[in-house]
C-alpha cells in the first residue's frame, strides 16, 4: 500500500482577504447600529435661549438611552416647532458635566422652561405617553 502525501495550502489569499473585509464591515455594522438613529443637537447653550427643551442624557455604551431616543423620534415632528430636542452625550466632557449637575444617567431626560430652568426629570420614561404628557406639561409653563 502506497502512501500519498496531501499538501494544504490553506485558504487561497483572496479567500483572506475576503474573510477580513466581512469582518471589518460586521464591527462598522455592530457601531452603526449604537448611533442615534436621528441627528439631535449636542448644543447645551441652547438651554435657556428662549425656547423650551429636552435633554436627553445618553450613552452609547448601553441601551436604555436608545429607547428613550426612540420615543423622542416618535414625537419630535409634532413639537420640534416649540420645543428643542437635544442630547448630552455622557462620553463627552459638557455631557459627564450635565450628567453630573443633573443627576442623569443613560436615558434621563430633563425638560428646561424657555428661561432654562429644569422644570421636569424623566428617568427612563416607560412610554412615548408619559414623555407627551411630561412635554405637554412644560409646554404650559413654557415661559414660567
Amino acid at each position: 500500500m502506497a502512501m500519498t502525501t496531501v499538501q494544504h495550502q490553506g485558504l487561497s489569499r483572496r479567500s483572506k482577504w475576503l474573510i477580513g473585509m466581512a469582518i471589518v464591515a460586521g464591527v462598522l455594522a455592530l457601531i452603526w447600529s449604537q448611533l442615534p438613529r436621528s441627528p439631535y443637537s449636542t448644543d447645551l447653550t441652547r438651554i435657556g435661549q428662549g425656547q423650551p427643551a429636552l435633554v436627553l442624557a445618553y450613552d452609547i455604551q448601553s441601551m436604555g438611552g436608545m429607547a428613550v431616543m426612540e420615543m423622542m423620534d416618535d414625537l419630535r415632528g409634532a413639537y420640534a416647532e416649540r420645543i428643542a430636542f437635544l442630547v448630552a452625550p455622557l462620553g463627552a466632557p459638557h455631557g459627564r458635566a450635565f450628567g453630573q449637575s443633573f443627576g442623569a444617567v443613560n436615558g434621563t431626560v430633563v425638560l428646561f422652561s424657555a428661561k432654562g430652568a429644569a422644570v421636569e426629570t424623566l428617568h427612563l420614561p416607560a412610554s412615548t405617553a408619559e414623555l407627551q404628557k411630561a412635554l405637554e406639561g412644560l409646554l404650559a409653563h413654557a415661559h414660567d
